[in-house]
This record gives C-alpha cells, structure tokens and sequence, in this order.
C-alpha cells in the first residue's frame, strides 16, 4: 500500500507519523500545488490531505486510488459525487481539537479583557521603571465572575467552553444556530437577546447558510458597547468590514479573531485598518493547533484507515 500526505506541514513538522508505516509505504510532500498533486497522485492507494482540492480534475489518473483522508472535520474540499462515481471512499475526523479551542477562546478573551497587551507594553517600554506607584491601571479592566457569555452554536466545542465559564462564575446563555442543539443545563434564547444581554460573545458554530455574515452591522448595534466578541468558528460568520466599523465607533469594546474570511489574511482585509490596534486580536488560524491536538488527530487518521482496510 502506498500513502500519499500531499501537505504534511499542515499539520506541523514536530508530528510523529511513525504508526503509518505499519501500513506500508508512506511518502509525504510538504506542500503540493495542484499541478504537482495531479502527478503525485497516480499510483497512491490512500491520500492524506488537508485543504488540497479532492476532483476530477486533481485526482482523475489516480489509478490506485481507495481512501481520501481529511486531517480536518470540514469536507468542502471534496467533489463527493466524484469520489462516490469512481467508488473511493473518503474519511474526515472530528472531536480531536475540543480542548485546544476551548483553551484559545479564553486564552483571546483574557488577553483583550485585561488590556494586556498595553501593560505588556508599559513594562518593556520602561515605563514601570523608578514608577511613582507599585501599580498602574490606567486601563480598566472586570471580573468574569457575575458577568454573562453568550455562546453561539452549542456543539462539542461550546459546551466545553460553557462548562469554563460557568466554572469562572460567569452566566452562560446560548443560540443554537441550527435549532436542534438543546440544553437544560444552559438558558436558550433568541439571537437578539443573546446579543443584547452578553458581556461575552464567543461563536463556536460552523459555517453554513444559516451562520454566513450573522455577526453584521445589525447584529453590532445590539450589542453592548463593553461587550467582547471572540471567533474560533468560521471566518465568514462575521463581516469583516462591519467588525471593522464596530470597531472604530466604540459600538463594541474589543474583538478576537481565529479565523478569517480569507486564510491566509487578505492585504485588503478591512481590519487590517483598525484605529486601535489593543482593542483586536487576530491569530492565524492557531485554535485547533495544540501539540497533543495535531498528534491526536493523526492518530485518529491512522484508526480510520487501519479500519477501512483491516477491520471492515
């Protein structure tokens, strides 16, 4: 068996990909273009990939091919049909990153909640050098305890992230932008009230016509002008252009970011225009990306493919 990862840096160098080579031959590309994907395809029986376009097109002189491996939960990268046509299987996983985002959406939160990065600052600067006082709090900042976060998309993600936040003391009431995630252990409410009541906005829902541009202009006006938005869900939830605006008219007092509408970021992104800078947090695309998350996730890869060929 030949096992072909088109993009082995996605999920970082430091990875141990020793257990896939129980299953064969295993060569690994760090990067493939799609002109180079369509040659390194030809005699592979299974492909591990991450964002590489799954077609015709790209993968139609696979002669071998059997299992198209995603080292992600999103599939939107696969022509199924196609794959379904030509009787090759595919897999994706899910679960492996619950922790690790849960961890960046607090991590972002404290970090814009606490104006860290202007002490940061003040103490590199040499400002807190021979100070007058042993403190300075020149920005303000609260407690999490007693204040309410508002979770959009109750799924695996968010419901660990509700149980950290109850644990903080906080409130948490939620929106399930399906409408079929229900839970009796959080209060449920409508979008709106969600927005009116939250000092705390965080979006763990995935991205569909029902999620596409929900956090706009409209959704901002509702919001309170102290009220902190996180994005660890999908990039195009939120209209990058309007966050922008938000922004820079005090319409809401902080903003972090995971993902984009473009990754990697756009030179015309509108927030790269942001007045003030402390008041938003952009990581390219990190949340998932923990050193125990990319290596649980290539081991639950290598279980679907020992299932796929030795267990069915």
């Amino acid at each position: 068996m030949k096992i072909v990862f088109l993009d082995r840096k996605s999920v970082g160098e430091d990875i141990d990909l020793q257990e896939f080579q129980e299953f064969g031959q295993v060569v690994t590309y760090d990067y493939s273009t799609k002109e180079e994907m369509i040659e390194r395809v030809e005699d592979a029986d299974v492909l591990i990939l991450n964002k590489m376009l799954v077609n015709e097109e790209t993968i139609g002189g696979a002669k071998n091919l059997k299992l198209v491996c995603v080292t992600a939960t999103g599939t939107n990268n696969l022509d199924k049909e196609y794959l379904d046509s030509r009787g090759i299987a595919w897999r994706n996983v899910a679960g492996y990153s619950t922790e690790t985002v849960a961890q960046h959406t607090f991590a972002m939160l404290f970090y814009l909640l606490e104006n860290l990065p202007y002490y940061d600052d003040y103490v590199k600067s040499g400002s807190y050098v021979n100070d007058r006082m042993f403190t300075h709090f020149e920005k303000h900042f609260t407690e999490v305890k007693g204040k309410t976060w508002g979770i959009i998309g109750l799924g695996t993600i968010g419901r660990r992230v509700a149980e950290l936040a109850k644990a903080f003391g906080c409130r948490v009431i939620y929106y399930s932008t399906s409408g079929q995630n229900h839970n009796g252990d959080y209060e449920e409410v409508s979008f709106e009230d969600l927005l009116r009541q939250s000092d705390f906005v965080t979006i763990h829902a995935p991205l569909n016509e029902k999620t596409y541009h929900l956090m706009g202009w409209e959704a901002f006006e509702q919001m309170k002008e102290t009220a902190i938005l996180i994005n660890v869900g999908r990039g195009p939830i939120v209209v990058e252009e309007d966050l922008a605006r938000a922004l820079d008219q005090g319409q809401i007092a902080a903003a972090g970011l995971d993902v984009l509408d473009v990754e990697p970021m756009a030179e015309e992104n509108p927030l790269r225009k942001v007045k003030d800078q402390n008041r938003l947090l952009i990581t390219p695309h990190i949340g998932w990306a923990a050193t125990e998350a990319r290596q649980r996730l290539m081991h639950m890869i290598a279980k679907k493919i020992r299932k796929f060929f030795f267990e069915s």
